[in-house]
């Protein structure tokens, strides 16, 4: 369901009628970026700052800028803002923390992540406990120095003169609205070549060009507390990137210009590396039983076997590599690192000449390769060189002094697989089961049974393979016993749309037992809709096979038809023309299709109708059962499931007719008892689904999702993550020859409903209370 600002009329009744004016005109677009959770956040926020009492115009503009701050880099950060102006509300005025928020955009388009924007924040923090008359003047010029500085360089400029004109408070207005010589001299030192966010998009549309597939890249404050970057890495298939770079100077100042490489190059060899590691990698390598040498050996060979690996596809790759490689240096080694740096060298140059033999000996195994698919390999050899290389006279490895110098090298954390903790095997335990459930005979049950009631703590539970009703409690035995069974976990991958990949066993479904409910409250929707069903019965008739049909007058057909025969003969007597369609032919008349209604069981679709005392629920039962009534006349082969989900751990399923299993008053108790609840993880569902679906052994196969919401569940934060799952999951279906259609009563579904569905595929309905009609007369249209 759309969330509407009405539905926070309590909060919204607290602010000033300024701010609820200008909250109405931005809702819109925060509703398309925030969450359910972070619009709660920000009207949250906006009420506790308009409860400091340091003026409308604070609000009015956290209202205005935070929708922009969450598109940029996330909504998380939005609990942070609120306590960073909660926090200084005493140690400044009300205009600086309009100021402080109003350019709070600007610093989340420059920083590009969420973790830098806090740090962004801690720096305001020192102005305000340091220089807080500079606060105001570095705020107005806040957009020249992002654009010059990265944050480390930033804070190093707050520092230096925060400390310079401690006392001066001329001179920090002054220095921070850069108008002295001091701050200028001072931004120029700390000035980086190329900043990140300046290149990144060009960076996203040439991996793109590149690989034919998109990566996720990310900033991180390399030179946050010192000049010195932080060497690139991946963590979770994310390319972490230091947010500037100077152009590379193999020489330092002596480099002559025209050997000097630009940053942008240093950039594309890093994004470059990393996809190397990320498209050729498939599992992580252990590192149990290493020491440190061995490992930063078989670093150097998976380095280049990833990078050998793209220099088939694109062999210009090499070049480009090899530029940021230190100089050939055949001379003696003194340490461990120079043998690894020449090492790494020679297995990127085609033809080597380093005459050393330990790295002679690393080339000869590794051409001796044919297939590197494998980055065993890299172990294998690594270890070879490790024994070796103990036969050699040089000091001890050490990581912090004799690491790869190629600036464009990762840190290669991506290579080893982490034994800190391990989720699958944590889930796995948590889904063991809890009790054993023992079929037993009638006898035992009464003769033996230790106690009726038995809880979750039970270690036995007995079932009986038949109900056993109980006089006194009016229920079977079998719903006395234990905890309700609950099914082995189905697990799913999901799509994540800003990495590019699947994330394998991502999502668990556990199918559950439905409840039984009063079979009246059927019989009741049946008698409120009869004239519904009295326009159904023609269209029903229409539609049900009617077995062995005769087709005549055609040219080709199975057999002569005497009639037109005689008349073809009669007009050749009569010298006329005859007409050639003397055959008759026998068509079968068969509906070769099994259809599938899936329903939201969201806890959205409890809400009451606008303007009614029915809910969505009650409708959605309504339309399902004029459904079911209506297939089950026609005879086609149906199945009726539903679904709801707390995280993706736990995906609720509910089977309330299979195919296979009649339509009775099993099935319609079962329904009665529908009632929504948890979130809508659409994407896993489907998949599940279709796999009943599947196997049905039928040409055309349906799968009819009604749903009166948008992909959502209470893990995801970033609304568009299960809206991209959701459509991986439809084209998968499509890909299996399963048509999906989605009917959505959501009347403001129409754009993110068709990028899920396709343009055809979906209906939506501006008025719900009509869903027990359309829904029948729908089926009826699509399948005719």
């Amino acid at each position: 369901m759309a969330i509407h600002l009405e539905e926070y009329q309590e909060l919204l009744n607290d602010l000033p009628s300024k701010s609820q004016e200008v909250l109405r005109a931005a809702w819109n677009e925060a509703a398309r970026v925030f969450s359910a959770r972070g619009l709660d956040n920000y009207l949250k926020g906006a009420l506790a700052l308009h409860s400091l009492g340091r003026g409308e115009e604070l609000v009015v503009t956290f209202i205005q800028e935070m929708p922009q701050v969450a598109r940029a880099i996330g909504e998380d950060v939005l609990p942070d803002v609120v306590n960073f102006l909660l926090s200084m509300a005493s140690k400044t005025s009300g205009q600086v923390l309009t100021l402080v928020v109003g350019t709070a955009p600007l610093a989340a388009e420059r920083l590009g992540d969420e973790e830098l924007f806090r740090n962004y924040l801690n720096v305001l923090s020192i102005m305000l406990a340091q220089a807080p008359r500079g606060l105001r003047p570095m705020l107005e010029n806040l957009d020249q120095l992002l654009t010059q500085l990265t944050l480390g360089g930033l804070r190093r400029w707050v520092q230096w003169g925060a400390q310079a004109y401690k006392t001066d408070f001329e001179g920090q207005a002054r220095y921070f609205s850069l108008q002295s010589p001091d701050a200028l001299s001072v931004l120029q030192s700390e000035r980086k070549g190329t900043l990140f966010v300046d290149v990144q998009r060009r960076l996203n549309i040439y991996l793109r060009a590149m690989w034919g597939r998109d990566f996720f890249l990310r900033p991180t404050a390399g030179d946050y507390e010192s000049r010195e970057g932080l060497k690139p890495y991946i963590e979770r298939h994310v390319i972490h990137i230091a947010d500037a770079y100077d152009d590379y100077k193999y020489l330092g100042e002596a480099t002559p210009p025209e050997a000097v490489i630009p940053a942008l190059e240093i950039y594309r060899a890093v994004v470059n590396h990393c996809a190397s590691h990320l498209a050729f990698t498939k599992e992580p390598l252990s590192m149990q039983m290493l020491n440190t040498t061995q490992m930063a050996i078989i670093e150097v060979i998976e380095d280049a076997r990833v990078e050998a690996l793209a220099c088939q596809q694109f062999p210009g790759m090499r070049a480009d590599w090899l530029a940021f490689h230190p100089d050939a240096d055949y001379s003696e080694p003194k340490t461990v690192g120079d043998l690894l740096n020449r090492l790494a060298r020679a297995l990127l140059e085609e033809n080597s000449d380093d005459p050393h033999p330990w790295v002679q000996k690393g080339l000869a195994l590794f051409r001796m390769e044919e297939d590197l698919s494998s980055n065993q390999i890299s172990w294998n050899i690594g270890i070879e060189l490790a024994h070796h290389l103990a036969q050699i006279p040089l000091p001890e490895y050490s990581p912090r002094t004799d690491g790869l110098r190629a600036i464009y090298r990762d840190d290669n954390r991506t290579v080893w697989e982490s034994a800190e903790y391990s989720e699958l095997e944590a889930l796995e335990a948590t889904w063991g089961p809890k009790q054993i459930r023992k079929k037993v005979s009638v006898m035992e049950m009464v003769n033996a049974l230790d106690c009726e009631f038995a809880g979750d703590d039970a270690q036995e539970i007995w079932v009986l393979p038949t109900e056993f009703y109980l006089d006194q409690e009016g229920v079977t035995i079998n719903a006395l016993e234990g905890k309700e069974p609950v099914s082995d976990p189905h697990h799913y991958h999901e799509w994540d749309y800003q990495i590019q990949l699947e994330r394998p066993s991502w999502t668990t479904v556990l199918e559950r037992r439905p409840k039984l409910g009063d079979l009246e409250l059927i019989e009741n929707i049946i008698e409120d809709h009869k004239p519904v069903i009295s326009r159904l019965k023609f269209l029903i008739e229409s539609m049900i096979p009617q077995g062995i049909q005769r087709i005549r007058r055609v040219e080709d057909g199975d057999e002569l038809d005497i009639n037109a025969a005689v008349r073809a003969m009669i007009d050749i007597r009569m010298r006329q023309q005859p007409d050639t369609r003397i055959m008759m032919r026998y068509k079968r008349s068969l509906r070769d299709l099994a259809a599938m209604v899936l329903l939201d069981m969201s806890e959205s679709s409890n809400d009451k109708v606008r303007g009614q005392d029915y809910s969505v629920m009650d409708l959605t039962r309504a339309a399902t059962v004029l459904l079911s009534d209506a297939l089950d006349r026609i005879g086609d082969p149906f199945a009726l499931h539903g679904f709801c989900s707390d995280g993706r751990h736990d995906v609720h399923y509910y089977r309330f007719k299979d195919f296979g299993e009649p339509y009775n008053d099993m099935v319609k108790a079962r329904l009665a008892a529908m009632h929504g609840s948890y979130s809508t993880r659409m994407g896993a569902a489907l998949r599940h689904a279709a796999s009943f679906l599947k196997q049905q052994p039928k040409n055309k196969k349906i799968l009819f999702v009604i749903t009166d919401g948008e992909p959502a569940d209470n893990d995801v934060r970033d609304p568009q993550y299960l809206r991209f799952d959701t459509k991986r999951a439809v084209e998968e279906l499509a890909r299996e020859g399963i048509i999906t259609y989605a009917l959505s009563l959501d009347p403001h579904a129409d754009q993110y409903v068709s990028r899920i569905f396709g343009p055809n595929n979906f209906t939506v309905l501006d008025h719900v209370e009509k869903l027990p009609e359309k829904l029948p007369m729908l089926y009826m249209g699509l399948t005719r």
